[in-house]
């Protein structure tokens, strides 16, 4: 059996080959907000009910603080940055250096408006997870993050 190791950019790209077969056949419509082509786009679950959808997202790394939400109508924007880790004493110098800051951008239209006053966000140990109500009409608007 031959095994292939796989690296954060292998896991990347593997996930980029995967949605290039499976974007004609989901319900969502998903792209990267203009301006954010070198930022990572994160995996994300979508569960539906009758009064919202729940949007789950992996953000390892990121603050609270350092995350925009934003909603228009349909459309979902989600952005995120992570500080640069730096746990360097003095006097010690670095070998391998593999952490560092990232940022995330992700956007996807859902089939219903949504009603961003109603809408939850919460960030609890590197998973945002979005509790985004329903409604018939929507203006432009930012959500805090709890």
């Amino acid at each position: 059996m031959f095994l292939v190791p796989m690296t954060r950019s292998a896991s990347d790209l593997v996930r980029n080959f995967d949605r290039l077969f499976d974007a004609p056949f989901d319900r969502f419509f998903v792209s990267v907000p203009a301006g954010a082509s070198l930022a990572r786009s994160p995996a994300l679950d979508v569960a539906e009910s009758e009064q919202a959808y729940t949007v789950t997202l992996d953000l390892p790394g990121v603050a609270k603080d350092d995350v925009k939400v934003s909603i228009e109508g349909r459309r979902v924007s989600i952005e995120a940055k992570s500080a640069k880790a730096n746990g360097r004493k003095d006097g010690d110098r670095v070998l391998v250096r593999e952490r560092a800051g990232s940022s995330y951008a992700r956007s996807f239209v859902l089939p219903v408006e949504l009603d961003q006053e109603r809408s939850i966000a919460k960030l609890e140990h590197g998973v945002l997870t979005l509790e985004l109500a329903k409604r018939r009409a929507g203006n432009a608007a930012r959500i805090t993050v709890n």
